[in-house]
């Protein structure tokens, strides 16, 4: 978000508590942000929390004399690249729906082209209330881009749907809806996540223990670094990062064939995911009955994703993964090899390792004996460390593919 502009709109809710935290997660991402609270929020949280994580003053009194002197409202709506209001109380949704300026978040909102964004919060019922249901139908068919709201426990000590969306859910969100930017702006990227199943019969399949969260976790990192983002996902439990495209499928088979759909133009390919390497070659069509002391399945190679986008003369820059049990770098080198690869990323894993875990531990090689230890460390982190890398090494395989051209520009012979 390096020099994204963004106002913040603090309405009084007790979520109001959680809004310092909104700011310093935009900050951390490089953007600018001026808060804008109303008189309620100023019952619930101090301006100067606001000032400090921010860096600005906060702006909250439409009938400021100094302020309005330069008609600052025009000032901070034109400003603005976003505008973000969270909380968004029952109150202040029916008050923008309805067009009302009486105060200066309203006022702004009003007076601004750039894209508006809410993040309600209230109580399970007056979120459910006819009235409220009502103004964000409106607001959504005028382009007011809604986050959320959660369902959880609330202030009030009952559970139910109402409660604001998380920081950081909020600030990836918001994210999502700025241009791009970064050293991936104008590249594709394509990514396949989480475990695939193969189906036995009606009711029983074979797959395996990933959760997709490392998958999930490159995405972000790519989708943070300006790139168009498609995630081509297994089942998982996961939620789609905000801007990203997602295809969901199950099979081996349903993942190669939506790879193979999406991969023209694709710059950069990068294979999370925990293929099935065999399927059950005869899946019964009803349900298998347990008849006898013992049932054999036989089973069949799948296709081999990776290895056919490596293959393509098209073929973007490819990178894999190999979570391997034991002898980790000499089956990832093997792998890098035998599948003709630009960058292999290995990790052990076993009972005990990675599975189901926020953490993970990655070596990068690559052809020419390349190794790089990216060490242990939250899998958001390494998926950070990991997209940064293979920027590095995309641009230096780009500028040798252009060199034969140059040599031959400045040779000045052509046959």
């Amino acid at each position: 978000m390096s020099g994204k502009r963004i106002l913040l709109g603090v309405t009084g809710g007790i979520a109001a508590y959680k809004s310092p935290d909104i700011v310093r997660r935009l900050v951390e991402r490089g953007a600018e942000v001026q808060v804008v609270m109303t008189a309620g929020a100023r019952e619930f949280v101090a301006p100067l929390t606001f000032q400090a994580v921010s860096g600005r003053e906060v702006r909250s009194d439409l009938w400021d004399e100094t302020a309005e002197r330069a008609m600052s409202h025009i000032e901070l709506a034109r400003w603005a690249d976003l505008i973000l209001v969270a909380p968004a109380t029952a109150d202040f949704l029916a008050h923008l729906t309805h067009g009302m300026a009486d105060n200066l978040l309203t006022t702004v909102c009003l007076a601004s082209s750039a894209p508006v964004a809410v993040a309600p919060a209230m109580n399970r019922l007056m979120w459910s209330n006819a009235a409220t249901q009502a103004n964000v139908a409106t607001l959504r068919t005028r382009g007011v881009h809604v986050f959320g709201p959660d369902s959880g426990s609330q202030a009030c000590g009952e559970t139910g749907e109402g409660r604001m969306m998380e920081p950081a859910d909020i600030a990836a969100a918001a994210f999502a809806l700025l241009p791009a930017e970064g050293p991936l702006k104008g590249r594709k990227v394509l990514i396949t996540a989480g475990p695939t199943r193969e189906r036995i019969d009606p009711v029983r399949f074979i797959s395996n223990r990933s959760s997709g969260k490392m998958g999930y976790a490159v995405a972000q990192a790519a989708r943070d670094r300006g790139a168009e983002v498609v995630l081509v996902s297994g089942p998982v439990s996961l939620c789609v990062p905000p801007g990203v495209r997602k295809i969901c499928v199950e099979s081996a088979q349903q993942m190669h064939d939506a790879v193979m759909q999406e991969i023209a133009g694709t710059d950069i390919f990068i294979g999370t995911a925990a293929v099935a390497d065999y399927r059950p070659a005869a899946p019964a069509d009803c349900k298998i009955k347990k008849v006898s002391d013992k049932l054999e399945v036989c089973m069949e190679r799948t296709v081999d994703i990776l290895a056919a986008v490596a293959l393509r003369a098209d073929r973007p820059f490819t990178v894999g993964f190999a979570a391997e049990t034991n002898n980790v770098e000499e089956h990832a080198l093997s792998k890098l090899q035998r599948k003709n690869l630009d960058l292999i990323a290995a990790n052990e894993v076993g009972d005990t390792k990675v599975f189901d875990a926020d953490d993970n531990a990655l070596t990068l090689l690559w052809p020419n004996g390349g190794r790089l230890s990216l060490g242990a460390g939250a899998k958001t982190e390494l998926a950070a460390k990991l997209v940064d890398f293979i920027v590095e090494r995309y641009r230096e395989r780009s500028a040798v593919r252009l060199k034969p051209v140059a040599a031959l520009t400045s040779g000045g012979c052509s046959n």
